[in-house]
């Protein structure tokens, strides 16, 4: 699990928080007991940034397509989702 701290004590243990985002820990940074930014290892922003830039359509959803029950698939990724309470945001293309 990350380590959470104040907007105030990142930027007075700034070097410390870099430390451990170099060694894989990051650092979630609150503002009002909310986090509002993460300082993470540059590697997880790497993969952050590649999966961004392959949208929506190009997760593991984006094959679904390719199977002949890929129906199941979709409902049970949306079941996940649900149960998660978060919205899902797939659909099969035809």
């Amino acid at each position: 699990m990350a380590r959470s701290m104040s907007v105030a004590d990142a930027k007075a243990h700034f070097s410390e928080c870099v430390r451990e985002a170099e060694d894989g820990a990051p650092v979630l940074v609150t503002r009002h007991g909310r986090a509002v930014v993460a300082i993470v290892p540059v590697e997880d922003l790497e993969t952050l940034e590649r999966l961004r830039a392959s949208g929506p359509d190009g997760g593991l959803a984006s094959i679904a397509g390719r199977f002949d029950d890929a129906q199941d698939f979709v409902d049970e990724l949306d079941a996940i989702a649900h149960r998660r309470n978060r919205k899902a945001r797939l659909a099969l293309k035809e």
